[in-house]
């Protein structure tokens, strides 16, 4: 499956928009931001390109025109900003923030169309939130009160608040009770407990659910976030186990496992993520 993010081209001056510094390397106060943009829409994403080029001491480091690529992109290159579309297909800008819980965010600046949005985007702690069509002069405010933010921060670390702020709203969060999965015009209901192991498959998870298989459009890292941590152990980087259906655990050499489902299925865990099922089941020898 192609995919949809892509790194910004050069960082230069763009005709369209007179008088831009073609210096890479201007400073604005102190620091370069290094942004991101998300944002379905393809002439959002290129309104929003030429106002961040336009403005010195930053540099657009990728694009992503869905929400789950973005989650990936965010841990890959950590940028400092990101400008975050709020409504886009299978996982929305509030999903972006939720699947990041636990990691270290970047500053989030909120661009919909939709002023709804704006009481529960500030309650995550964004930077902004930026209503469509906005002018450059907009922008630049919010660009200002992201660098404010950063600053106040420390320019090596990001804010403490809105950690806590993401890391309360996922205890705050239920976790879902059933999931729904489309395929051929089709919806079907699965339920989370009914659920033995789930697996990475690129942009989908693949659900095993006794002797059913459901195809789910979501990364495992989005879907790892929004399900209950006391259920639901991701032993590896492409597999989260149910612990109710957890037999045995046997050790291998170099600190990886194995983990024995009831009903005979063998999945494979790594060190890595060890710390998830010591966390739950005690650090028995």
């Amino acid at each position: 499956m192609a995919r949809n993010c892509k790194p910004a081209d050069d960082h230069r001056n763009d005709p369209s928009l007179p008088g831009v510094p073609t210096d890479d390397n201007v400073q604005c106060h102190g620091m370069k931001l290094r942004i991101l943009i998300v944002d379905d829409e393809p002439l959002s994403r290129q309104r929003l390109r030429r106002f961040v080029r336009a403005e010195p001491g930053t540099e657009l480091v990728a694009e992503c025109a869905n929400g789950m690529e973005a989650v990936d992109v965010i841990r890959e290159k950590s940028p400092d900003l990101v400008f975050l579309d709020v409504k886009m297909p299978e996982l929305d800008g509030f999903g972006v923030v939720e699947a990041l819980n636990g990691a270290c965010p970047p500053a989030i600046i909120f661009v919909t169309g939709y002023d709804q949005f704006a009481v529960r985007a500030f309650e995550t702690n964004a930077v902004d939130y930026l209503l469509k069509p906005f002018d450059r002069e907009r922008f630049q405010t919010a660009l200002r009160r992201a660098r404010e933010r950063l600053q106040r921060a420390g320019s090596d670390q990001h804010s403490p608040a809105l950690l806590k702020v993401l890391t309360d709203a996922g205890k705050r969060a239920k976790p879902p009770e059933r999931l729904a999965i489309k395929s051929g015009g089709r919806i079907s209901v699965v339920k989370t407990a009914d659920i033995d192991w789930i697996g990475a498959a690129d942009n989908y998870v693949e659900l095993h659910a006794g002797n059913g298989t459901h195809l789910l459009r979501t990364t495992i890292t989005a879907l790892a976030a929004q399900l209950s941590p006391d259920r639901f152990v991701r032993i590896s980087r492409s597999h989260l186990v149910n612990l109710e259906r957890v037999k045995e655990m046997r050790s291998k050499p170099h600190g990886d496992y194995l983990i024995l489902l009831h009903n005979g299925t063998t999945l494979p865990g790594t060190r890595n993520y060890r710390h998830n099922l010591v966390r739950v089941v005690g650090n028995a020898q």
